[in-house]
């Protein structure tokens, strides 16, 4: 591979000027493309093999136009204090309003009357109008929202308190800020590492248009694939996170090639022959993961996975072809102005004078240099401190609830926090989260006495109301809603879904009739489970790839174990900070955590997905260094400081991007991104700084010659895939290679020299 990877980077740096023109004409294809296609509806989410999405496909059967899966909102009014809603003034304006909704979009399914569905609080001074729409809460256009919006101004100059809930005012978080944020951040970053305007630009710009590329395509093929409106967010975020990273490894693989006397064309050549083969296999992981979604059992999730794996692929690309293309562009600015001063190409001694990290016997020792060999003395003392360091972090993951957050996880100052409140104080918190229950009466020969049944039962389990029966035309299947006690991502909610299931059971054997519980509320309950029972199997399918993977690139068994279980340690330390915070409520108000509750239950899996794929990018990049070390002649302990001192810099800048750019989502105001950019930034905190930059080197240290052991029989079954550069090594010691004539060189098309190693 990195025979063939050299030749690569040859060529796309001799003919950089031919694949810039490609690269640019692809994105100009791919946002003509976006802007051409229709616009994206939210993809449709269904949770196969649960009861919840069978109660509602029966929906969909039984009572045909009911748009069971709409979006819903509830315009939740309170009266002034000393009145009442049902006084003749304010019901006058609540009426009016219902009036409103009915006309206000063609959208609506359903307004309900609360003085006619009895919406009204026991005291008199809270009541309430369900809307229901006919899409989801996605699909819902701009005049829609305003119509609901702008509904109860009117009741509010007249003096009541009117707040809006339900799910039919979500829309997409925008992460415009936070993105512009990471950039400016990885932007500083890089010019600190470099030293170098164009060489911190450069990664910059190659990961901007990788993933233009692909959210853009993402974009004009969304309607085509049903992506959805939710696909690029993902996308996006990993894209940007290891376009960065692949690019960064480039250019600073090619810098060190300068500094060692390569001409321009052939340090591109090694760079992307090694530092390329690393990216290949670090991308590599990076699908495993995403595409791993997929035994999720998710189509959403699967769709989300495929799409953000198509765009690291398009990052790998840009890596090993643009990347080489634009150093040729760059030309020797690359190495930054102190070691381009007084001299036409750059040396050795002038590119360590300007404070690169190269293998000078008389430089100063860099940072990862010194770290290296504080760890070589201390090896137990630093591994010990790490693994207890992350232990003691890991301690609240034992806690660990999952579920989904509602409105009473919003900002105080939103309305749907507002409305939330309002309707707990007025009514009880369980009817923030009603039940539907769906009977199924076909198999039962008395389905009326079979739903009187049912709502018997239910009452029996200690709720707030049980609305009766409606039937459908044919008869044969009824309709009840349950208004539990507690709120809906409550324990206590939980537990009377499943006791509601389990009596159904009897039901059934009794009668005949299949009771079954549906609902936004029973939705969230049977999506956090599938998630949990998930979350082992999907950890198991993306470790166990990559572990096979990394046991190609290392030619080791120990080495990929050790990088499996340091992922699994930073991850549950994560896990245990999250829960430390979101759910203990632990430095809540430091990161604006207004209330406490479950994780959300798909952010484990998310974060596992997202940050193994970076986790093995630092893994791949820093132990692939030692290795390419070790079997050009160094000791062990020699190799990890040489690693350290070419990757421990790189490595350093790339996770300090990456936490930048996923704390950014820490300010959101929406709860579910603030939890996500809080785990991943954290994850990516422990990964880099605690796993791989501590504990690998004190392990490999321990380990010694037997960290890099594979079995005979096992060495001759598996494909030298040559990530290290050992043959192309060799094969450049023992022929004449070009210094770099044509186009991409410096000049000296017809010398031919023997490359020095």
């Amino acid at each position: 591979m990195a025979t063939f990877l050299y030749k690569l980077g040859r060529l796309t740096f001799r003919r950089r000027r031919f694949v810039a023109l490609i690269w640019v004409a692809l994105l100009a294809l791919a946002g003509f493309g976006a802007a051409s296609a229709s616009t994206a509806t939210s993809s449709s989410f269904s949770i196969p093999g649960t009861e919840a999405q069978r109660a509602f496909d029966l929906l969909e059967q039984r009572f045909p136009g009911a748009s069971a899966d709409g979006a819903t909102a509830r315009v939740v009014f309170k009266a002034p204090e000393g009145e009442k809603v049902t006084d003749a003034a304010n019901k006058g304006e609540i009426t009016g309003i219902v009036k409103e909704l009915r006309s206000g979009s063609d959208q609506v399914a359903q307004v309900a009357d609360p003085f006619e569905a009895q919406a009204v609080s026991q005291d008199g001074s809270t009541a309430y109008i369900s809307v229901s729409y006919k899409v989801n809460s996605m699909e819902l256009t701009d005049q829609t929202r305003d119509a609901l919006e702008g509904a109860g101004k009117d009741a509010q100059s007249s003096g009541m308190k009117v707040e809006i809930g339900g799910d039919a005012l979500q829309v997409m978080p925008h992460t415009g800020t936070a993105e512009i944020i990471g950039i400016a951040i990885a932007a500083v970053v890089l010019v600190i590492t470099f030293g170098s305007l164009i060489a911190a630009g450069l990664p910059l710009v190659t990961a901007v248009i990788g993933v233009g590329i692909g959210v853009s395509l993402i974009t004009a093929l969304a309607n085509v694939l049903d992506l959805g409106s939710t696909t690029p967010i993902l996308a996006s975020m990993i894209g940007l996170a290891v376009g960065i990273d692949y690019a960064l490894f480039i250019v600073s693989r090619y810098r060190a090639e300068l500094a060692d006397g390569r001409e321009r064309e052939e340090a591109a050549g090694r760079a992307v022959g090694t530092a390329g083969s690393a990216v290949v296999f670090a991308g590599l992981t990076v699908v495993i993961a995403l595409v791993g979604l997929a035994v999720v059992n998710i189509p959403m999730l699967t769709k989300m996975g495929f799409a953000a794996a198509g765009t690291v692929a398009i990052a790998v690309v840009i890596a090993l072809t643009l990347v080489p293309a634009l150093l040729g562009f760059a030309g020797k600015r690359i190495i930054g102005r102190k070691a381009r001063k007084g001299a036409e190409t750059p040396t050795l001694e002038k590119t360590e004078a300007a404070g690169d990290s190269t293998g000078a016997k008389d430089a100063k020792p860099n940072m990862g240099t010194r770290w290296a060999r504080f760890v070589l003395r201390r090896p137990v003392w630093v591994m010990v401190v790490g693994i207890l360091g992350l232990g003691v972090v890991a301690v609240p993951a034992a806690s660990l609830e999952m579920g989904l957050p509602d409105d009473g996880a919003q900002p105080k100052s939103t309305t749907q926090r507002q409305a939330y409140d309002m309707l707990s104080d007025g009514f009880g918190p369980g009817f923030n989260g009603p039940l539907m229950v769906v009977m199924d009466g076909k198999g039962s020969s008395d389905p009326k006495a079979a739903a009187e049944r049912v709502s018997k039962e239910i009452e029996s389990i200690g709720v707030v109301a049980v609305t009766p029966a409606q039937f459908n035309k044919a008869g044969d299947t009824a309709m009840i809603t349950v208004i539990p006690k507690d709120r809906p991502s409550s324990h206590a909610t939980e537990e009377v879904v499943h006791d509601i299931r389990d009596a159904g059971k009897d039901i059934k054997s009794d009668t005949g009739a299949e009771v079954l519980v549906t609902g936004a509320t029973a939705m969230n309950i049977d999506f956090s489970q599938k998630m949990n029972d998930a979350l082992l199997p999907y950890l198991a399918l993306v470790v166990g790839l990559a572990f096979l993977l990394l046991m190609l690139v290392f030619r080791s068994i120990l080495v990929p174990l050790k990088a499996a279980l340091g992922f699994l340690l930073s991850v549950i330390a994560a896990l245990g900070a999250v829960v430390a915070v979101f759910q203990w409520g632990w430095l809540g108000s430091l990161f604006g955590v207004e209330q406490t509750g479950p994780i959300m239950s798909m952010m484990p899996i998310f974060m596992i997905g997202v940050v193994f794929g970076l986790a093995m990018d630092y893994e791949v990049f820093l132990v692939t260094r030692m290795r390419e070390a070790y079997v050009h002649g160094e000791s062990p302990g020699q190799a990890i400081v040489t690693g350290f001192k070419h990757g421990a810099r790189v490595v350093t800048a790339a996770a300090v991007i990456m936490i930048a750019v996923f704390a950014g989502f820490v300010g959101s105001s929406e709860q579910m991104v603030k939890m996500i950019g809080f785990s991943l930034a954290v994850a990516v905190l422990f990964d880099a700084f605690v796993v791989r930059m501590a504990i690998v080197p004190a392990v490999l240290a321990l380990l010694g010659g037997k960290a890099w052991w594979l079995p005979r029989w096992l060495d001759r079954v598996l494909p030298n895939v040559d990530v290290e550069g050992e043959k192309l090594q060799k094969q450049l010691t023992e022929e004449p290679v070009s210094s770099g004539g044509g186009e991409g060189g410096d000049g000296h098309g017809g010398e031919r020299e023997l490359v020095r190693v």
